[in-house]
């Protein structure tokens, strides 16, 4: 089954979990009904001298439980009242006791967990009211399908952020397709933008969205300029691996900027991961060095890799992050596992410029799409796919620490195309 018909041509599972959840919470009401209608009758009836109507050997085993669960209460009250009489004869009055003190690393409030889907649809909403809106809004104005109506729809997918490359191709088969089916009306097109726009993911040349996880240690280099949030990125990833029980370890190699490293040495401090940093404007190879060695002498899972964003001197950019690989690749031949693009998606098309860029510079794995959340702009990720064929692997969904996790094109699509069929 094609990901346009997942999306669209099947019952969701949302709304098959809720018509189960449905039917059990009838039969679980049902049946407490039956058993609080038994219980009633059995005391009416010893009220009244009659006989006790016998109860079911299922109602027996409920009615122990309760018994049970009654005693268990009970018990945990008359210790607890316990504890509070001995505290006070010890000159201790636990309504006033002091507040303990809080260890630094202890900042993260946990909070409730928020669902991947509906994050995708928060972090979507403003590209889904920009583009569904404009979308929407052009079907309405068009009633037939002319030249008009092709040039009116590539300058709205245009300015959706979605590519000159993307907007063209689309056009152009939506004109072919206008005339294989003879279409008049623009309905009868709405469908067919969506599909195509989907079959986006699914072209030729299928790429794995899935981080490439090793089953000692997985060695991640991310690259990017400054200010797209990539330190901010390593750090939640830090945290999120870290709650997943694995052992990681972060490097500082932005060495020639001071803000970088204490930065990410701020990181290390809130989710309690260890940063191997050097010497001020140190060489970043040889902190990497120092990094790879300490991780696989610990026995780390994840070592991540913060590097330098000057994009503006290329040759020595390029020539850094080769020796960083070249340094990697003495202890361990088949690393970096993963070499990640960091990019501001609020940037649009500027975001897709320096995807060009690094891609001349380094070979890439994937994209870390941050700050998706603040911006009408995510239809360049249909650009990136396009035009580069390199896979978003990372999504930011907002500020919490938790906002981040892997990109799922499936749940993207969903959230960025509901309520356009």
């Amino acid at each position: 089954m094609g990901l346009f018909d997942r999306l669209f041509g099947q019952e969701s599972q949302e709304e098959k979990q809720v018509e189960v959840g449905e039917e059990v919470e009838t039969h679980q009401t049902a049946e407490n009904e039956q058993v609080a209608v038994v219980a009633t009758n059995s005391d009416d009836s010893s009220a009244e001298g009659g006989e006790a109507v016998p109860l079911t050997a299922e109602q027996e085993a409920q009615k122990q439980r309760t018994l049970d669960l009654m005693a268990q209460y009970y018990a945990a009250k008359e210790a607890a009242a316990a504890r509070v009489k001995e505290a006070q004869e010890k000159g201790f009055d636990p309504a006033i006791q002091t507040k303990p003190k809080e260890e630094p690393v202890q900042e993260i409030v946990q909070e409730v967990q928020e669902s991947e889907q509906d994050k995708y649809q928060r972090t979507l909403k403003k590209t889904r009211t920009g583009f569904g809106a404009r979308l929407n809004e052009f079907f309405a104005n068009f009633r037939s399908v002319d030249e008009e109506f092709f040039e009116e729809l590539e300058e709205l997918l245009i300015l959706s952020d979605v590519g000159v490359q993307v907007a063209s191709t689309l056009t152009e088969e939506l004109r072919y397709e206008a005339k294989l089916q003879n279409a008049k009306k623009t309905e009868e097109l709405r469908r067919v933008i969506i599909e195509k726009l989907v079959d986006i993911y699914e072209k030729d040349g299928q790429f794995s969205e899935q981080i490439n996880f090793q089953d000692d240690l997985t060695v991640m280099l991310f690259v990017g300029v400054n200010g797209v949030g990539k330190t901010t990125s390593i750090g939640k990833l830090a945290y999120k691996y870290k709650q997943a029980g694995k052992k990681v370890m972060l490097v500082a190699a932005d060495t020639f900027r001071a803000g970088a490293v204490a930065q990410l040495v701020e990181w290390g401090r809130r989710v309690d991961v260890p940063v191997v940093t050097g010497p001020e404007k140190s060489d970043p190879a040889s902190v990497v060095f120092d990094g790879v060695q300490r991780a696989v002498a610990e026995g780390v899972d994840i070592l991540m890799i913060d590097t330098a964003g000057r994009l503006q001197n290329k040759d020595n950019l390029m020539a850094e992050l080769e020796k960083i690989g070249r340094i990697i690749k003495r202890t361990l031949p088949d690393a970096p596992h993963e070499t990640l693009l960091a990019m501001d998606a609020s940037t649009g098309q500027n975001a897709l410029s320096q995807a060009k860029e690094f891609a001349k510079i380094t070979p890439l794995t994937g994209l870390v799409l941050t700050k998706l959340d603040g911006t009408a702009k995510g239809g360049v990720v249909l650009a990136i796919r396009q035009e580069l064929d390199i896979p978003v692997k990372l999504i930011g969904f907002g500020e919490k620490i938790d906002d981040i996790g892997e990109f799922k094109s499936e749940e993207f699509m969903r959230g960025l195309l509901e309520g356009l069929i």
